[in-house]
């Protein structure tokens, strides 16, 4: 693996969890009136395309990153929905 292999996927696991200690402080205090559901809306549409470019491009690094960047935009949208009106 070349250095900028490993670059990459450190970069991508730093990006990939950007979102969660955001979705660790909502699930555990319960409370998401503070929280803007459109941005995690954008997010989540973003990450989707950022999925498809991945696949397109056969690139692993932005596959994974994307998909787990997916998941925690998700989550917050779901908890967002669940705990946003207090």
């Amino acid at each position: 693996m070349s250095g900028a292999e490993i670059l990459g996927y450190a970069a991508g696991a730093v990006t990939a969890f950007t979102f969660m200690p955001q979705v660790v402080k909502t699930w555990s205090e319960k409370s998401a009136r503070d929280i803007s559901l459109t941005m995690f809306l954008i997010a989540f549409i973003n990450e989707v395309m950022w999925l498809i470019y991945g696949f397109m491009i056969d690139n692993l690094v932005i596959i994974l990153t994307n998909v787990v960047m997916l998941l925690m935009s998700g989550i917050m949208i779901v908890l967002k929905l669940r705990y946003g009106k207090e």
